[in-house]
């Protein structure tokens, strides 16, 4: 992108960037990538209010055509519930965990010899043997089946989110504001794209639920504008 105003991107759009409300596997701290579980009840008046928040920092309506969500139930729910009509964008599917879905970091950890994190070893290094398929019952009472695969790795994701920017950068420069409703590990993968560092400076962005963020460009240089709001 270039600006058209010299030390102002007024006339470029911004990136907003909103994770997800609350889920069970949020609260419990499993690993939930391509799982599809709903929000809760907290996720879903979280979502409600991020909503009104985003729009307190941007008055105008989104146009039907800048909005985005990621395939996901939790996704979907949540920019339906913040009150924006997304169009569904298979780019910002959160990273797919592979054998560490549905389990949380410690018991990956030991199913691994004792030590795991996703951001230094991904799901690769897992065992096959923690490949299958099993059910897993939310507090609600749903059950929901649990893929265990191979997974991809983080520069797997770091290359598919490419593919969002894309799609949003000739609209940021038509001076439109573009809006992705997706998950936490996405869409600070996508940060460090936009940035244009190395993927692995994600891990030092925290982004909670039902956060959003506004990437935007500053004098010719793609930055932070506001971060976990």
């Amino acid at each position: 992108m270039s600006e058209t105003n010299s030390g102002s991107a007024a006339a470029l759009g911004r990136l907003v960037l909103l994770r997800h409300g609350q889920t069970a596997w949020s609260e419990s701290g499993q690993h939930t990538g391509r799982t599809n579980i709903p929000l809760t009840e907290v996720g879903e008046q979280q979502a409600r209010d991020a909503g009104d928040r985003i729009r307190s920092l941007f008055p105008q309506p989104f146009d039907a055509e800048c909005v985005f969500a990621s395939p996901l139930k939790r996704a979907q729910q949540t920019a339906s519930l913040a009150g924006f009509g997304p169009r569904t964008m298979p780019a910002l599917a959160e990273w797919d965990y592979g054998r560490a879905e549905g389990r949380t970091r410690q018991t990956v950890a030991q199913m691994n010899g004792g030590s795991w994190d996703v951001w230094r070893d991904g799901p690769g290094v897992l065992s096959s043997a923690m490949e299958g398929e099993w059910v897993d019952t939310l507090p609600s009472g749903e059950r929901v089946t649990v893929h265990n695969g191979p997974g991809e790795s983080l520069a797997d994701v770091y290359e598919r989110v490419q593919q969002a920017i894309d799609q949003a950068v000739p609209l940021l420069e038509d001076g439109r504001n573009v809006l992705f409703v997706a998950h936490a590990h996405v869409l600070r993968i996508l940060t460090t794209r936009w940035l244009g560092v190395d993927p692995h400076m994600a891990k030092l962005l925290r982004l909670d639920t039902a956060h959003y963020s506004v990437l935007s460009v500053y004098k010719g240089d793609r930055v932070i504008e506001r971060w976990n709001c």
